[in-house]
């Protein structure tokens, strides 16, 4: 595996099937409530965080401004902007907890904070209270405001 992009796999995620794992993570946080408010984790954390107020009734949302990737190299994780406190009541969404630099980063500000990913990779997994679905570690997520539809030749085809 090469060490500048440890990523073999791709899965795409599309609007709809981000909105369908958002509404059902959703479901799994409703009867943990009532939260004070969300805190999205940017800039990922942010269309997750809307789906998730909208479905939670949450209107208090704040962001956690981090920053830790430049596309698929990761580096250190540092907080730009963050709210006060020690998160007692809040809820922190991400859209992927990865290697789990984000999510320390995260837990060390806000230890008394649910944190909820939608996606979740092994190393990261045990930082965060929640998560909807479960990817290899090599595995990269391409969310759908990283990419466009376009034409993609068939398997078989490739290499002609």
């Amino acid at each position: 595996m090469d060490e500048t992009n440890p990523y073999r796999k791709v899965h795409p995620v599309s609007w709809e099937q981000l909105q369908a794992d958002c509404r059902a993570l959703a479901l799994r946080l409703v009867d943990r409530g009532p939260w004070r408010g969300i805190y999205a984790v940017t800039r990922g954390g942010l269309t997750p965080a809307a789906i998730l107020a909208r479905e939670l009734d949450i209107r208090l949302i704040d962001t956690i401004c981090v920053t830790s990737y430049d596309w698929q190299r990761q580096g250190e994780a540092s907080a730009i902007k963050r709210p006060e406190g020690d998160g007692e009541g809040w809820l922190v969404v991400d859209d992927l907890v990865d290697t789990g630099s984000t999510a320390r980063l995260v837990r060390s500000l806000y230890p008394r904070a649910f944190f909820a990913t939608v996606y979740a990779k092994p190393a990261g997994r045990p930082l965060v209270d929640d998560c909807v679905a479960e990817v290899s570690q090599d595995t990269w997520i391409l969310f759908p405001w990283d990419s466009t539809p376009q034409f993609v030749q068939p398997i078989a085809k490739r290499g002609e």
